[in-house]
């Protein structure tokens, strides 16, 4: 699934007022990680990951990986935060301007 760039800039500001509920350390991306992120995509469906200073893969590549793994949409990394997007299958809560 594709996002416009309108859709994108309206995630990214429903992202702002979030909080990061993972924190990615020096033990990178394991099965673990990445199924709790998953876990929390169906729930929430947007969700915010900060990368700490002590992880030596680069958050780009992260948010790739992430993304593939979770079937979701990568909607912005800057800096050390991640924020990837997953629509629901019911009961969306987010509704994307068209």
């Amino acid at each position: 699934m594709n996002i416009t760039s309108k859709q994108r800039a309206y995630l990214k500001s429903l992202a702002q007022t979030i909080d990061p509920i993972f924190q990615i350390g020096k033990n990178g991306l394991t099965p673990e990680v990445t199924e709790a992120i998953l876990l929390a995509l169906d729930a929430r469906e947007i969700v915010k990951i900060s990368v700490l200073n002590n992880c030596l893969e680069d958050p780009k590549e992260m948010c790739q990986v992430l993304s593939e793994r979770t079937h979701s949409i990568p909607v912005q990394v800057i800096g050390k935060k991640i924020i990837l997007y997953k629509p629901a299958k019911k009961n969306s809560k987010i509704t994307l301007p068209s």
